[in-house]
């Protein structure tokens, strides 16, 4: 029995759509986990949380292939949030704002003193 092109499409859509609305939600507690300054407002965090569902899914097909993550699951979103924090720290370094916001507490501005010795 073949399947039809409009049955196939509509099962691909509601797949597009619900990894847009896990991702949307993913993204808004990636950033609320991860608070700072970010470039981009709601587009960018719907954007960062598909790609980070996405690349988390995929890790984990890529590491175990007998194992399938739907969005709508506890392992799903577990490796969904892991996957976009990952994106937004990688984001945050190759941009320099780890450093600069001062998350690793040795690396902050420090203030420069200088040091006058009189004789």
């Amino acid at each position: 029995m073949p399947t039809e092109p409009t049955s196939v499409f509509a099962t691909w859509a509601q797949y597009f759509l619900m990894w847009i609305g896990f991702g949307t939600l993913v993204g808004l507690l990636a950033k609320a986990i991860l608070p700072g300054k970010d470039p981009g407002g709601a587009f960018a965090t719907v954007v960062i949380g598909v790609l980070g569902s996405v690349i988390g899914a995929a890790t984990l097909a890529y590491f175990s292939p007998e194992l399938r993550v739907t969005p709508i699951s506890v392992m799903g979103f577990v490796v969904a949030l892991c996957g976009t924090g990952v994106l937004l720290l990688s984001n945050r370094l190759l941009t320099g704002r780890i450093i600069k916001e001062g998350y690793f507490p040795g690396f902050r501005n420090r203030r420069k003193v200088a040091v006058v010795v009189k004789r």
